[in-house]
C-alpha cells in the first residue's frame, strides 16, 4: 500500500531522525516534512514503532495514512505540489 507520512516535530534532532526512520523504510521525501512510498502492513507498524520511540508524544505529532493505488490516482496537486529538489524520480513518477 501506498503511505504518507506527515509529522510537525519540534526539535530538529528528533525531525532528522524520524526522517532518516523514513527514509529507511524505503520510504521518499516528497516535502521538508512529507515522505511517500509503498509498504506493507508490517512495515508501516514497524516504522510506527520506530517512530512513536523518537517523538515526544505530548508535543509532536506524526501521521501515518495509507492510501490505495486507487484513490492515489484522485489526488489533486496545487501548485508547487513538493519540492523537486527533496524528491526521487521514482515519487516524480507516482505524480505523473
Amino acid at each position: 500500500m501506498l503511505v504518507w507520512v506527515v509529522y510537525d516535530i519540534e526539535k530538529n534532532p528528533v525531525r532528522s531522525k524520524v526522517a532518516k526512520a523514513c527514509l529507511n523504510a524505503g520510504i521518499y521525501r516528497v516535502q521538508k516534512s512529507v515522505f511517500l512510498g509503498e509498504l506493507n502492513a508490517t512495515q508501516v507498524d514497524e516504522l510506527a514503532l520506530r517512530i512513536k520511540h523518537l517523538i515526544d508524544e505530548q508535543r509532536d505529532s506524526v501521521y501515518i495514512f495509507p492510501m490505495c493505488r486507487e484513490d492515489f490516482g484522485h489526488v489533486r496537486l496545487l501548485g508547487q505540489a513538493f519540492d523537486k529538489e527533496l524528491v526521487t524520480d521514482e515519487v516524480r513518477a507516482l505524480f505523473l
